[in-house]
């Protein structure tokens, strides 16, 4: 029977899995009836996490279990996400907690669903534990693998008692490090030695196995381990000496993961077939559905390096990603549309939104819908920090809509602020409480309406209970969980409203991200004056949004030139008025991106047929467009002696320029 290539990985990886019995057979417990209903795997990167969980998921279906591992690195974060990856896993069409129930029910048990990378999935982890955990059958079980430890909810919310265990994974044992390097052809005395090195950290064992065999292990004894990859990184990438190899590694750096066409893109003058296998074929790379990812240990060694040495190629590498990724974006299947999602992301170094999608450090607050006993703690936060008037109309919201708000509790589950949220639609079926806020968002909207099916999010309010609505590490955590209500409404979602009493304790971060004060707008309550703002995502909705931070910050052309609904162009995020002709002309070219369009064609297809106009008059109208694209003029090319030509993208690096 043929093996596809992820089932040869498997077994493979299950063949030269070492080590870990202990770790191995709390795994295993999770499959007898008295086991516990969620484990929670748990170490620092390199460590071994998905390899343990691998060769778990191999035993346990020998013994008779199914297993389903998702990769969280491939799935959305948000509940439509989460359905569309199980779906898969299951051959089954999933929406609800209680199809996946009957779906999970009918398989052999006992049932296993791993979530391997679970620290990218922090945005779901509330609705996974209250809603989707507990409606599971009794024969399922839940193994969480991620780099974090698990936020203290699971540990002390009532209920879990029992029920919950977390592993945490430390290096292999002494014994077992020599055992991997002995397999890799090094003596057990140079193991034994190599190994005083890298205290049992897998990663480090095969960085030394690769950079080691011929030379003196240099003396980074008791030191941390994050400094020993360091090091052997650099060794590593020190010993490559074809230059090609190198080249391909230093790309792959600064890219989520490596694909033939990304490849491809920022080295056009190679094969890309044979820098993908030079890439693959290294310790540290791992292959995965989406393509190649390097270890991140590894990966931020290497574009560290590059950023600091060839500023000028690290920043053309990812200008040469960004192209190609939006070139693949505009064609993604919505099952495919988060892995590019999450790659554009990785381009920005925007710290902002880099944190509030790929959270690291300790997660010290849980956000999850309020309860009714919240309501006390949520208006007292309201009153302390905006006074009773202000209290008072957040209270109306509360009785007309507690579906709107969020608690955000800390480790020892007190409600220590929270948001309110929601969306426009919403105003359609309830009574709308008297709100000079929201009174003032909806005459925006009725004087700024939105384009057919894009819609808006009201962010009425936001507080912490002791920093109030400014930044703060519990505000951070709720921003984190609204992230998720962004991806979820894309590609309709629009634009989201705020109300700020202190608008320039946020300036900064909202200039980055395009949040604008509404020229006039202000409102007060009681004592206090708030500032009316707004973030509009563009017409491509956050995926939009996302690619102009990310060509702000490598100097492209984003790609919302043109604001075909609102008949605009939008230039450095500044819209700028077009003629009935201008836009008719910029939209003609631009549906046919990349190819030349002769004047004959333009002139018949968008002034009339055969209509009797000059060439000069089409000359015109280009010179006026370019004009008020400033500096993006040369988007319109012209094509001697034919006509013109729309493009966006940038040639190739190291293509010649047209």
């Amino acid at each position: 029977m043929n093996q596809s290539l992820a089932d040869l990985l498997t077994e493979q990886a299950s063949r030269t899995f070492i080590g870990r019995t202990q770790e191995m057979e709390s795994l295993l417990e999770t499959l007898d009836a008295s086991g516990p209903s969620v484990t929670f795997l748990h170490g620092i990167g390199g460590i071994g996490k998905s390899r343990l969980l691998s060769a778990f998921a191999q035993r346990a279906r020998a013994a008779g279990a199914s297993v389903i591992v998702l990769n969280c690195h491939l799935v959305e974060p948000t509940e439509a996400g989460f359905w569309t990856g199980l779906s898969a896993a299951l051959g089954e069409d999933l929406t609800s907690p209680q199809e996946a129930n009957t779906r999970l029910a009918s398989l052999h048990a006992p049932v296993v669903i791993a979530l391997d990378n679970y620290e990218v999935f922090r945005l779901l982890d509330a609705w996974l534990r209250q809603t989707f955990v507990p409606s599971l059958p009794p024969t399922a079980r839940i193994i969480l693998c991620g780099r974090e430890f698990p936020v203290t909810a699971w540990l002390s919310a009532p209920g879990w008692d029992g029920m919950f265990r977390a592993i945490e994974l430390d290096g292999l044992a002494a014994g077992e490090a020599v055992e991997l390097l002995a397999g890799k052809g090094i003596s057990e005395e140079r193991a034994a030695r190599i190994n005083r090195i890298a205290c049992g950290h897998p990663l480090a064992l095969t960085l030394a196995a690769s950079t080691l065999t011929n030379r003196r292990a240099p003396v980074l004894e008791e030191t941390a381990i994050n400094r020993v990859i360091d090091e052997l990184t650099r060794m590593y990438l020190a010993d490559i000496a074809d230059p090609l190899t190198r080249r391909t590694l230093e790309a792959a750096s600064v890219i989520r993961r490596a694909t033939v066409s990304l490849l491809k893109s920022m080295l056009p003058d190679a094969a890309p077939q044979d820098i993908f296998e030079r890439l693959r074929a290294l310790p540290f790379v791992q292959t995965e559905l989406d393509g190649l990812k390097i270890h991140d240990s590894v990966q931020q060694v290497i574009a560290t390096a590059l950023k600091a040495a060839d500023p000028s190629k690290y920043q053309a590498f990812r200008r040469a990603a960004w192209y190609q990724l939006r070139s693949e974006l505009a064609a993604a299947s919505p099952t495919e549309l988060w892995r590019y999602t999450a790659d554009m992301l990785y381009l920005l170094e925007n710290p902002f939104l880099r944190e509030a999608f790929f959270p690291t450090g300790a997660q010290i607050c849980t956000v999850e819908p309020a309860r009714p006993q919240d309501k006390t703690a949520i208006l007292s936060i309201c009153k302390q920090h905006d006074g009773p008037v202000a209290a008072a109309c957040i209270g109306k919201w509360w009785h007309a809509a507690p579906q709107a708000f969020h608690a955000i509790r800390d480790e020892s589950g007190k409600t220590v602020g929270f948001y309110c949220m929601f969306d426009a639609a919403l105003l359609d079926s309830i009574t709308i409480p008297d709100d000079p806020i929201v009174r003032s968002w909806l005459d925006h909207l009725r004087e700024n309406p939105l384009p057919k099916m894009q819609r808006a999010l009201f962010m009425r309010r936001w507080l912490s209970q002791d920093a109030g609505e400014a930044p703060s590490p519990i505000q951070a955590a709720g921003w984190l969980d609204i992230k998720r209500t962004y991806l979820s409404l894309r590609p309709r979602l629009r634009r989201v409203y705020f109300a700020l009493r202190d608008l320039p304790a946020y300036a900064s971060v909202a200039s980055t991200l395009e949040i604008r004060p509404v020229e006039g707008a202000q409102v007060r309550l009681g004592k206090d004056v708030y500032q009316i703002a707004m973030l509009d995502f563009g017409p491509s909705s956050v995926d939009g949004w996302l690619a102009r931070l990310a060509a702000g910050e490598l100097g492209v052309t984003s790609d919302d030139l043109l604001d075909v609904d609102a008949r605009e162009l939008i230039v450095d995020s500044r819209r700028v008025g077009l003629t009935a002709l201008e836009f008719a002309v910029i939209h003609y070219l631009s549906q046919r991106e990349g190819k030349a369009v002769n004047r004959t064609s333009l002139i018949e297809d968008v002034w009339g047929y055969k209509y009797d106009v000059g060439s000069n008059v089409v000359d015109a109208v280009i010179k006026s467009l370019r004009k008020k694209l400033g500096k993006y003029s040369k988007v319109i090319e012209t094509v001697p002696g034919f006509g013109y030509r729309f493009r966006q993208s940038q040639p190739a690096m190291g293509s010649p320029t047209p």
